[in-house]
């Protein structure tokens, strides 16, 4: 058997794939940009044949060095919630991708919500309306194609997440498939049934035949077809979420554990043994597949490492990273609430807008810098919180991951606004190691999850080091500004 995974991991600004060993390692990396496009104010997509011929790219770099027999097998993790459509026949893409963020659905979403049916929706599929989930773009995506519901009910038209596009590519058509993290983040998804619920279709006007088969993230999914640096006959051994990969990668196999994947948004994910019926705001959602399906309560955050790069363009930094360097000790008394695309999570306002509040005439840019750095650390507090009153489990720690936690003034913040440690992972690509755990488990590289947690996984810790009456007057703030968010037109603050 082969000693390596090919773990892809395509994310919403970067397609990355790693050779990870047998211990859990990755050994080599390669990536490959993505251009975000924003065609209108709120909505946002990417080129569909773009993100295939990256990860493709990456893929083949990746293994340039490595004999075909020393891959064991390939697993895919894969931005979330992002949707898109092809032919078929061709293969050829019948629009764009519609990213996660995109909110062009939110009039569709609105009128879901009032005709009440927002029970039924959270109550099969764990979500809230809202249109960061795929359904409603996907609806968006067939009304803009000639005879679209028809040429799907025909079987003629695939809709798919991304997941499902790299599946079909890699494969050269021969497996149209996304596992159970994809699915129940597309509002589509019977958690109870773990199927497409056919009344959901009926709801969104998406016919079953477009729809990919659903199975558990670790899964044969087939084989690879011969492609320009990748060779045939690699199976495909895995597909997840990507924020569902982190979870896996860290180890978080049991209730107790929940972890921050820390990028463009943010997610916070911790397991439950049952499913958990949320009433402050989190997605009931699944974890993993992997002999059975896991259940877990999430909270998206919309807007986190975004809201660096916001305001690095603003004020010309040439790298978002010198945002570390401009920030100061301190804000000043003044908070940034980056609703650039609306508040997910546990706020759910696509309307909200993004505010600055706090600012006097002495104001510096690197105050509102810092306060920038600040607002990722506040979001995920609001997340954590009520996690750790709705999950059954104490949560003493935070497993932290992605781009951001590499700042080390961001991370002891992070810390001392929750009050508890955060560990924050020295491997890069924790989604990619997620992803090859299953893919090694489904051909045997790995036997058990037991074993898989015995691997290494390096950290640095941050240990709360806040005064409370100071920590308390920070959140105080925080909390006024998020409530000036909240406001509506023509609210006054109570």
């Amino acid at each position: 058997m082969g000693r390596y995974i090919l773990a892809i991991d395509e994310g919403t600004t970067n397609a990355k794939a790693c050779l990870v060993n047998e211990a859990g390692q990755v050994v080599r990396a390669a990536s490959r940009s993505l251009a975000v496009s924003y065609p209108q104010p709120a909505w946002v997509e990417q080129d569909a044949w773009a993100i295939w011929q990256a990860t493709r790219e990456a893929a083949a770099e990746a293994l340039a060095a490595t004999a075909a027999a020393d891959v064991a097998a390939v697993g895919i993790s894969n931005q979330r919630e992002s949707v898109l459509a092809w032919e078929r026949a061709t293969g050829a893409p019948l629009g764009p991708c519609i990213t996660w963020q995109c909110h062009r659905s939110a009039p569709f979403c609105a009128a879901l919500r009032q005709r009440g049916l927002e029970p039924l929706l959270v109550q099969r599929t764990g979500l809230t309306i809202d249109p960061m989930f795929s359904a409603s773009k996907a609806r968006w995506l067939l009304d803009q194609i000639a005879d679209g519901t028809a040429r799907a009910e025909a079987g003629e038209i695939c809709i798919g997440t991304v997941d499902a596009w790299l599946l079909w590519n890699l494969t050269g058509g021969a497996g149209f498939a996304c596992d159970v993290t994809n699915a129940s983040r597309t509002q589509l998804f019977n958690l109870e049934t773990l199927a497409w619920d056919e009344e959901l279709l009926a709801l969104f006007g998406i016919p079953r035949a477009a729809l990919p088969t659903v199975r558990l993230s670790s899964a044969p999914y087939g084989h690879t077809l011969a492609l320009e640096g990748i060779p045939a006959g690699l199976p495909i051994g895995a597909l997840i979420g990507d924020s569902h990969a982190a979870l896996f990668g860290h180890a978080g196999f049991a209730p107790g554990v929940v972890k921050a994947t820390y990028g463009t948004g943010s997610s916070l994910m911790t397991p439950t043994a049952e499913r958990v019926y949320s009433g402050s705001g989190l997605s009931a959602s699944i974890a993993w597949g992997h002999e059975r399906a896991m259940y877990a309560l999430e909270g998206n955050i919309y807007v986190t490492g975004a809201a660096v790069q916001w305001l690095a363009d603003l004020l010309g930094l040439s790298d978002p990273a010198q945002m570390e360097t401009l920030a100061a000790e301190d804000a000043g008394g003044v908070y940034f609430v980056p609703a650039l695309v609306g508040l997910g999570a546990p706020y759910w306002r696509e309307d909200a807008r993004g505010l600055i509040s706090g600012l006097t005439r002495g104001t510096t840019a690197a105050q509102v810098a810092r306060a920038t750095l600040e607002s990722i650390a506040y979001q995920i507090r609001d997340v954590f919180e009520i996690m750790q009153r709705e999950a059954g489990a104490s949560l003493h720690v935070l497993m932290a991951d992605g781009g951001p936690t590499r700042n080390r003034a961001l991370m002891q913040f992070q810390a001392d606004i929750l009050g508890v440690p955060v560990l924050a992972s020295q491997e890069e690509h924790v989604s990619a190691v997620g992803a090859a755990y299953l893919a090694g488990l489904t051909v045997g590289l790995w036997a058990t999850r037991e074993e898989l947690a015995a691997l290494a996984r390096p950290h640095v810790r941050y240990d709360p080091a806040m005064p409370a009456g100071r920590r308390e007057a920070l959140i105080a703030g925080w909390q006024d500004a998020i409530a000036r968010t909240l406001l509506r037109p023509g609210e006054s603050p109570v």
